[in-house]
């Protein structure tokens, strides 16, 4: 609920400040002396349009300033804590509003600086206005729906609707995105196909280049090899020279100086040794002698080989591993398209059984619009002939959507309320049938019957009792009163029937300060209140008659 109100330099009210109640509050004064500010106030509070025309003469800028307390149900409540404006524990809202000549105007929720269009996203759930000239929340369709939704205890089957209208949602735009890319299917499965057989001709693997790069090395200098190779064979083996033939006669001799000496038998030890790794050496030049290839025809295999291996890395990514990476993605991407045929099918059983369940629950949701629609209309008819407009006939109307597609995200209806304003005339939208204070009395009508379904937390209504007076002006007291079990609720009012209803009473004057006019309010109570509402009663000469009428009008309240 709206719990403090402040302003400085707005209009002729220089500084204000306004604690304000729960229940039902009513704001008196005479005409002019600036009750409507205190609206015009909370109305740019919540987002409305600002001009610099409300800025006090003389002044630079005007400040606004609310707080509201936050009721733990409310959706807006987790909405802020989701934005970090509130803490988990706190529900306290502050809204303060800048308006200055510059034209640089400010809006802070609780301290932080926030753009006005926040405050208009906050408006509808946090304020509903309701006046002579006020654009109701209730005059468009959307809204419509929600309240009969809201009247007809609907809520939960209509989420239930939405969830699976999703999904059906989702499963459409699945559907026809695959179809788009099967129709682009050939195209790309012919250049996938391609470059599969071109992957899978290449058989390019790991270490292959390197060893065809080693044998391209060998067969290109074969001859060099060969000579090399013979020569060190003859200067190992040849007779006469050879290493290999002076060891073994090396090894003979140096045996025998072991013989006579012990001491070379080490020596002769080595001498074996060196014998047998020079053998092994020259086997090993035999062996790779026999290796050696000069064939040209081998040469040219491996150099179309290596050919093939960096075509490859130059198409496909630059090494063999990215290689054989795009032969698995090819690969893959191949045997998915192989199966879009299949998941169209499957697609295709899963939206029937989808649009099947949305049409069944939108039939519902329909059945148990039309009847909830009967009986809100009943209660509102109830409500006007109380108000003294049994003349006005309202007919809440369910219809076909009339959108493109069969089904939308509340269902396949359109809610519209409409009004008759007098007897005789044909049902018409109630945005264009209504006049002001027709209107605000209809709203008052409605709000009254969705007392306990409405999660608006604070109602205002200006000047609602407009030519209007007696049993009628009683009987919209009393109504703004229980609405006040279930909303707080704040009214302009000249007349005492309504007044007197009221659990709080604000007056609001007017007066010269300094050359200068000040409007200014107080709390009103006790013999306070009889007296404005004795002023109401019998204008400024107030009689110990119309004060005991007053008297008796606010019993009759409380009673």
């Amino acid at each position: 609920m709206l719990t403090e109100l402040r302003i400085t330099n707005f209009a002729v009210i220089e500084t204000l400040s306004l604690t304000i109640d729960s229940g039902f509050t009513v704001l008196t004064g005479e005409t002019g002396a600036g009750k409507s500010l205190l609206i015009d106030a909370v109305m740019l509070l919540v987002g409305g349009r600002a001009s610099s025309d409300q800025i006090r003469f003389g002044e630079d800028e005007a400040q606004l300033e609310a707080s509201f307390d936050i009721p733990l149900s409310h959706p807006l409540l987790r909405e802020l804590r989701r934005q970090d404006i509130l803490g988990p524990q706190d529900c306290t809202l502050v809204i303060r509003r800048v308006i200055a000549r510059s034209g640089r105007n400010r809006v802070y929720l609780n301290g932080m600086l926030t753009p006005v269009h926040v405050l208009e996203e906050f408006a509808g759930t946090l304020i509903d206005i309701h006046g002579q000239h006020d654009q109701q929340s209730l005059l468009s369709s959307t809204a419509q729906l929600e309240v009969l939704d809201a009247f007809g205890q609907i809520r939960e089957l209509r989420e239930q609707y939405r969830a699976i209208y999703q999904g059906w949602i989702r499963s459409r735009q699945a559907r026809t995105e695959l179809a788009t890319a099967i129709e682009q299917r050939v195209q790309q499965e012919d250049l996938l196909r391609f470059q599969h057989q071109e992957l899978e001709e290449a058989a390019c693997r790991i270490g292959e280049e390197e060893a065809l790069q080693a044998e391209r090395q060998r067969l290109g200098s074969s001859g060099r090899l060969a000579k090399l190779t013979s020569e060190a064979q003859e200067r190992i083996q040849g007779d006469g020279h050879g290493v290999l033939p002076n060891l073994v006669l090396a090894e003979r001799l140096v045996g025998e100086l072991a013989k006579i000496d012990p001491e070379m038998a080490s020596t002769a030890r080595l001498v074996s040794e060196a014998k047998v790794l020079v053998k092994e050496v020259a086997d090993s030049l035999r062996r790779y002698e026999e290796r050696v290839d000069s064939n040209p025809g081998r040469l040219s295999i491996v150099e179309d080989r290596l050919a093939v291996l960096q075509k490859m890395k130059k198409k496909y990514g630059g090494t063999i591993e990215a290689v054989l990476r795009s032969y698995d993605h090819v690969k893959d991407e191949l045997e998915r398209l192989s199966c879009g045929e299949d998941q169209l099918v499957d697609y295709d059983r899963l939206i029937r059984q989808q649009h099947e369940q949305v049409a069944e629950l939108a039939a519902q949701l329909s059945q148990k619009r039309k009847e909830a629609a009967k009986r809100f209309t009943k209660m509102v008819g109830k409500e006007l002939e109380a108000l003294r407009m049994g003349s006005v006939q309202f007919v809440v109307q369910v219809m076909q959507s009339g959108l493109d597609d069969e089904y939308g995200p509340d269902g396949s209806d359109r809610v519209e309320f409409l009004l008759a304003a007098n007897a005789g005339e044909p049902l018409k939208a109630m945005s264009r049938t209504a006049s002001g204070g027709e209107l605000s009395r209809l709203m008052l009508a409605l709000k009254s019957v969705l007392a306990n379904v409405d999660h608006v937390p604070v109602l205002i209504f200006d000047e609602i009792d407009t030519g209007v007076g007696g049993a009628v002006a009683a009987t919209i007291g009393k109504r703004l009163r229980a609405l006040g079990q279930y909303h707080q609720v704040l009214c302009i009012t000249h007349l005492p029937q309504v007044a007197s209803q009221a659990q709080h009473h604000v007056y609001v004057e007017k007066s010269e300060v300094k050359g200068r006019t000040v409007t200014t309010v107080r709390s009103l109570s006790g013999v306070h209140r009889e007296g404005e509402i004795a002023r109401m009663l019998g204008g400024e000469r107030v009689t110990t008659k119309t004060r005991a009428t007053a008297a008796e009008l606010i019993a009759g309240a409380q009673d």
